[in-house]
């Protein structure tokens, strides 16, 4: 899902980069005290266990490449301000060392599995809490990276620089992401009940709070 450079066109990847600031911005500033605190080493453990998970990756056609995101995973585990400073972190190492996404492209890249996948899995997963915390974590995973990979169609499907359509973009990273996330939504869904089984205390809702 990481898009590289020359996939984008200038003003969307410019379009991009203001909206993730933003946020990115006032994620950092609602999660200071928080990072001060309890969570700076949990953030540090999560963000470096997605940081190895993201390393495997495979090409998909008429996209870019698809592997397990943990946006959602984050946004669960450390709230979704946290999430949204640990996934920026991963990012960044992965475009500025590894070259894994364009650095025009890394605002983009950052709002699809920072913003999109980290906010959006958190909500998810709190509107279905009161299910369990296994089938709110596990469709919180799919949903979080089919939405990251739907708004990574439209970013490339949009530029002109890039070959393809939307008509082609969008449905090709939503349904490969959308299969791969049913593998990230049980990742999730595992990884998160041992956690409220083994220390509810590292949750952002303990598993008390969400039976």
């Amino acid at each position: 899902m990481h898009i590289p450079d020359g996939f984008l066109d200038l003003s969307v990847a410019a379009v991009f980069y203001i909206m993730t600031a933003i946020v990115v911005g006032f994620s950092f500033i609602k999660a200071r005290n928080e990072l001060q605190e309890r969570k700076a080493p949990v953030v540090g453990m999560v963000a470096a266990a997605i940081f190895a998970a993201q390393m495997l990756n495979w090409p998909i056609p008429g996209g870019t490449s698809a592997h397990f995101v943990g946006g959602s995973l984050a946004g669960i585990i450390l709230g979704p301000y946290a999430g949204c400073i640990a996934m920026t972190s991963v990012l960044l190492i992965q475009t500025l060392v590894f070259a894994d996404g364009g650095i025009t492209a890394l605002g983009a890249n950052i709002w699809n599995m920072g913003v999109v996948n980290v906010f959006a899995g958190y909500y998810i997963y709190r509107l279905l809490s009161r299910r369990g915390i296994f089938l709110s974590s596990a469709v919180a995973g799919w949903a979080g990276i089919t939405l990251a990979a739907i708004f990574a169609g439209i970013e490339i499907g949009i530029s002109s620089s890039f070959q393809y359509s939307l008509m082609v973009t969008v449905p090709v990273m939503g349904v490969w992401h959308a299969l791969l996330g049913i593998v990230e939504g049980f990742i999730t869904a595992g990884v998160v009940s041992y956690i409220a089984s083994s220390r509810p205390d590292i949750l952002e809702f303990t598993a008390k709070e969400v039976a």
